[in-house]
């Protein structure tokens, strides 16, 4: 028995009731209009969804095979939102959010989500920073093996960092440089782990994802596998489907 509704996501267009795709806990999945608004959604077996990796990569399968299959403009919704009913939708969602909706469906009419993560090898970077600057591998060589003060902990290490994030601005620059230009809108986010240096995605025309696909497997290339790069070229737009 359904305690509710699942809900994936938004179209602006009208669409098929129904689809040969399985939700989550098998479910078929169904559309239903609401004010204009198709939403895309299956019958809920719990209340409450665990964000485990099957769950969340069938939420994800769900509106990327939609995309495949041309229905490209849309606003995913978050993961696990179950409603009890359609009129809790309306009074929740479309009535506070109507403008808000259809501003950003017209803000993602025709363009998609691209997101780029770029790592590095700490150690790598930091032997090759010392490599290239000699009066500063010459100040931590004759610090080695003496009793430091606190201060000249500080000093050294602030000066080390300070060198590295050089290092890594230099290299996410030749990235915004060649990159930027080709987005409608760029949003970055927090790196998610050390190595990570660069986390961002943009939101480009579908059209032009080849060449920005090229001009990122050319700067890799001028790299010559000193980074590793993860490029995701089909998602749905989370990061661009905020409702201010």
């Amino acid at each position: 028995m359904d305690v509710g509704f699942y809900l994936y996501g938004i179209f602006p267009d009208p669409m098929p009731e129904t689809f040969p795709l399985q939700g989550l806990d098998s479910q078929p999945v169904y559309t239903r209009v609401i004010d204009g608004f198709t939403f895309l959604y299956s019958g809920a077996k719990q209340e409450k969804y665990l964000a485990s990796r099957r769950n969340l990569i069938t939420h994800e399968r769900v509106l990327e095979q939609l995309m495949h299959e041309g229905f490209r403009t849309l606003l995913p919704l978050r993961f696990g939102l179950v409603v009890k009913d359609w009129d809790t939708v309306i009074t929740q969602l479309i009535q506070p959010h109507k403008d808000s909706l259809h501003d950003l469906f017209q803000k993602l009419a025709g363009r998609r989500e691209v997101s780029l993560k770029i790592l590095w090898d700490t150690k790598s970077e930091l032997q090759a920073m010392m490599d290239s600057n000699p009066d500063l591998k010459q100040k931590r060589d004759k610090m080695e093996g003496k009793i430091l003060s606190m201060e000249e902990v500080i000093q050294i290490g602030q000066l080390i960092e300070r060198n590295l994030t050089d290092r890594k601005e230099s290299v996410i620059e030749v990235f915004l440089n060649e990159l930027n230009s080709l987005a409608d809108e760029v949003v970055e986010s927090a790196p998610m782990t050390e190595e990570m240096i660069y986390n961002a995605a943009f939101l480009i025309p579908w059209e032009t994802e080849s060449v920005f696909c090229e001009r990122v497997e050319a700067i890799d290339q001028k790299f010559d596998g000193r980074l590793r790069i993860r490029y995701n070229n089909f998602t749905a737009p989370y990061t661009f489907a905020q409702i201010s």
